[in-house]
């Protein structure tokens, strides 16, 4: 299956931002990008489902660029750390064919994968967000955690989820206005009210 976003990521990676090319980009920079110039519609009436899908079809589209680009040129591919280096730069490596998510994402089979494994995904994502960014071992109690959000004891999951997106959006670290502090402590907050709507 060829991915129709090849050609627009490869693009997006060479212009230029300013006088100086961008050093370094990531997924969701390249995801903004796609969507403002719609070239990524909506793919599904499931929120998760539709940002899994977008976000398949950009790695894919990177690892089939990293594997078809010519020989003066290296594509890194991590989802916080995308650059398009050229031959003459020390960095430039060969694409680690053990790489499990390179394998995942050249899988169209993943591409329908169901809502309840897309949860589990985006839960080991945020676990492991939660670590780069110092997160701690440390709970809050739910009552707390309701604090944290500035939501009434009786929130309902969807007003929780809602508050979890506005708040994850504005403080995300990789966003220009970010803080890492806020966004580990609201993490904290949102794990404990999702853990609760489990039990």
């Amino acid at each position: 299956m060829d991915n129709p976003l090849i050609l627009p990521i490869f693009q997006y990676l060479k212009q230029n931002k300013g006088d100086k090319p961008k050093p370094n980009w990531k997924v969701h920079e390249i995801l903004d990008s796609l969507v403002k110039e719609n070239l990524l519609p909506k793919l599904d009436s499931s929120p998760n489902k539709d940002l899994f899908k977008k976000n398949f079809l950009i790695m894919n589209a990177l690892y089939e660029l990293q594997s078809s680009l010519p020989e003066d040129k290296y594509l890194q591919v991590h989802s916080m750390d995308i650059r398009l280096f050229s031959s003459t730069q020390t960095q430039a490596q060969l694409p680690d064919p053990t790489d499990p998510l390179r394998d995942y994402y050249l899988d169209w089979s993943n591409y329908d994968t169901s809502e309840d494994k897309i949860q589990q995904l985006f839960d080991q994502f945020w676990l492991k967000y939660s670590q780069y960014v110092g997160g701690t071992k440390e709970g809050l109690s739910y009552k707390e955690a309701l604090d944290v959000f500035e939501l009434p004891e009786g929130a309902t999951q969807p007003e929780i989820k809602r508050k979890w997106r506005k708040l994850a959006l504005k403080w995300h670290p990789d966003r220009e206005e970010g803080d890492k502090d806020k966004f580990r402590i609201y993490y904290m907050a949102w794990s404990t009210l999702r853990a609760k709507a489990t039990q």
